[in-house]
């Protein structure tokens, strides 16, 4: 997940999605110091709407948020998930979901 400005433009977060710990020097990491201060903010703006939201981040990749799911379930300690298995339709997998 991440913010873009009204024109549909990703805004600086720092790195790309799915940047990995290595090539990015850890600034995929989402509290990471090692990038400009415009992509720390941006983070905190997504961090703050979505944790209001309740979602939970997985903290070495600043674009990944869980809500309902096991990982959620673990951090927030619920006793159970929202979401459990799914199967996608045909016309899901036709147009790449």
């Amino acid at each position: 997940m991440t913010l873009c400005a009204e024109g549909g433009e990703e805004l600086d977060m720092g790195t790309a999605i799915d940047a990995t710990p290595i090539a990015s020097d850890n600034a995929c990491f989402t509290a990471a110091t090692n990038i400009s201060a415009r992509a720390q903010r941006h983070r905190r703006i997504l961090s703050a709407v979505l944790v209001r939201a309740g979602f939970v981040n997985y903290p070495t990749e600043w674009w990944h948020w869980s809500f309902g799911d096991r990982y959620w379930a673990h951090v927030t300690g619920a006793d159970r998930t929202r979401y459990g298995p799914t199967e996608f339709t045909s016309a899901a997998k036709k147009n790449g979901c």
